[in-house]
């Protein structure tokens, strides 16, 4: 046997792994657990470390947990410096022989607490097995007993395996949160994940989606136009800003009460706290293209079918049939 062959085994073992069953005890707080959901550089991580900061400051109890591979959703609100991941974390102690504690994992700063799932080197495992495996040590670690107002989840929307949809699918949130901007790839992924809670929510999911957050947004209003036919409200729209451009690549907070850009995260805050989750009314890929002008997207290309012709190269003559003809009697 093939060591692809055996990798490859090994990776569906894997990915077939069931989850434990879903927490079912009593609540000792009521917590939001909201889910954002965006395509990767969309600028979920700038916004949630920004936005967990000012929750932080308003006075509520704030815990960001960034669900995405890269494990970079922490890095701007710890300056730039990465964290240790829970799985990373949880393979060293496992070999060590001991026990993943809280102080491992989680890290502060100026009330918000933070932590990364992380996930597996390429090639070595399922992403989305790597976000089941963290969930389940954080239930171990009491994640059900701690008192939070607010636990913010950065998940990677690109992917569409069950391990990032756990939220949704598991009703493991109360609402979702999409981040988006003027463009299409960064929408059908929005998009995207409006469908996924259209459909747990017919098969008796109970997750809606709050609102859409605009980042580096620039006016041209395709990202609002989206908003508003899917039917979800804009919770915020940060401005494509050179000053934030280039703070957020200097790992800085803009997030701040009292300074220039304090009143928005302010305002965005507020939003996310009262925005009621809705059912949202996806779109279809024609539908989505829509928002867009025809020269932006090639929204006016007609479908040519192929013949067979075509695939040949040159010309394609009907082959003989091969029924049976038998001389009249």
């Amino acid at each position: 046997m093939t060591v692809t062959l055996i990798v490859n085994r090994a990776l569906r073992q894997e990915a077939a792994i069931e989850p434990d069953p879903a927490h079912s005890g009593p609540v000792t707080k009521e917590t939001q657990v909201i889910a954002i959901y965006g395509k990767g550089g969309s600028g979920k991580s700038f916004a949630l470390s920004n936005l967990s900061y000012m929750m932080a400051q308003q006075g509520k109890r704030v815990l960001l947990i960034g669900c995405d591979p890269k494990s970079d959703t922490t890095s701007l609100l710890f300056g730039g410096k990465s964290c240790p991941t829970i799985i990373e974390t949880s393979a060293k102690k496992k070999l060590a022989g001991e026990e993943v504690r809280i102080e491992d994992v989680c890290f502060t700063r100026d009330g918000v607490f933070a932590m990364e799932l992380g996930g597996p080197e390429v090639g070595r495992g399922c992403g989305g097995r790597g976000i089941i495996h963290g969930f389940e040590l954080l239930e171990k670690l009491g994640f059900h007993d701690w008192g939070f107002d607010y636990v913010l989840l950065d998940f990677l929307g690109d992917v569409v395996c069950g391990g990032f949809g756990l939220p949704i699918a598991r009703d493991m949130c109360q609402k979702v949160i999409v981040v988006g901007s003027n463009d299409l790839q960064s929408l059908y992924v929005a998009n995207n994940v409006c469908s996924a809670v259209e459909y747990f929510r017919k098969l008796g999911g109970n997750v809606g989606v709050a609102g859409m957050l605009i980042n580096k947004d620039d006016g041209t209003g395709e990202a609002q136009a989206f908003a508003d036919t899917v039917g979800i409200p804009v919770l915020a729209a940060i401005p494509a800003d050179e000053d934030i451009r280039r703070k957020s690549a200097n790992y800085q907070i803009i997030g701040r009460p009292g300074e220039r850009w304090g009143p928005l995260f302010e305002a965005l805050a507020v939003n996310v706290a009262n925005a009621p989750p809705v059912r949202p009314k996806p779109l279809t890929q024609d539908g989505l293209l829509g928002l867009f002008a025809p020269d932006q997207t090639g929204g006016d290309f007609v479908l040519r079918p192929a013949t067979q012709a075509d695939m040949r190269g040159g010309v394609f003559a009907e082959p003989r049939t091969l029924e049976v003809i038998y001389d009249a009697v």
